[in-house]
């Protein structure tokens, strides 16, 4: 079993998660102005990545510039993984490849902990997947375990690149966002996926 074999209801099953979907987990996040590089790209790229639409152009020309915005914003302080082998309990299936990945390290030749935030891309159907997405994000949880540095909570994210569903794991419940964000609110998507590296690095 990899990442992507897991739907929603059996990740819950077999990490005996609590799942709650009834929170606006961002209300108060503030949005963050991109950059004129990325909102130029993105003025490109939208109409671009939505005629092909595919998930490998979604994944290239909407999603990625926009994590590498949140990298740019934070001065290179952080690093982004992408399509990266993480392979943490081959017993409880969390192997297998994810899409991005951030960890609040500098280090960009290997992953190293903590792992703050998985992204998942899919083309369009987003319920789809959560299960992934949640198994990754349980995976982020051990890895950091084991590395000893533990932190709060686990952020993930499924994304067409013109649709973005946030969650968090804490423990053992996940909390799915009642709220889906759309690319033309990229100013907020990105204050959220600064959120929790921003928390990362002012604890250190």
């Amino acid at each position: 079993m990899a990442y992507s074999d897991f739907t929603l209801a059996q990740v819950k099953e077999i990490f005996d998660l609590t799942l709650s979907e009834d929170r606006n987990l961002f209300l108060n996040v503030e949005p963050v102005k991109p950059s004129d590089y990325l909102t130029q790209a993105l003025s490109e790229y939208i109409p671009l990545a939505t005629a092909i639409n595919t998930e490998k152009a979604r994944s290239e020309f909407l999603i990625a510039p926009i994590l590498a915005e949140v990298r740019r914003q934070l001065n290179y302080q952080i690093s982004l993984f992408s399509g990266t082998e993480f392979n943490v309990d081959n017993e409880k299936g969390l192997v297998g490849f994810c899409d991005f990945i951030f960890s609040c390290s500098k280090e960009q030749f290997y992953i190293s902990a903590p792992v703050i935030t998985i992204a998942e891309a899919k083309n369009e159907n987003i319920k789809a997947g959560l299960g992934q997405c949640i198994a990754a994000m349980i995976a982020a949880q051990l890895f950091n375990q084991k590395a000893g540095n533990e932190i709060e909570a686990i952020y993930g994210a499924v994304t067409s690149g013109t649709n973005w569903r946030f969650l968090t794991l804490s423990g053992n419940t996940v909390f799915i966002d009642s709220i889906e964000y759309y690319i033309k609110e990229v100013d907020k998507i990105i204050g959220i996926l600064l959120k929790p590296i921003q928390f990362c690095m002012s604890s250190e």
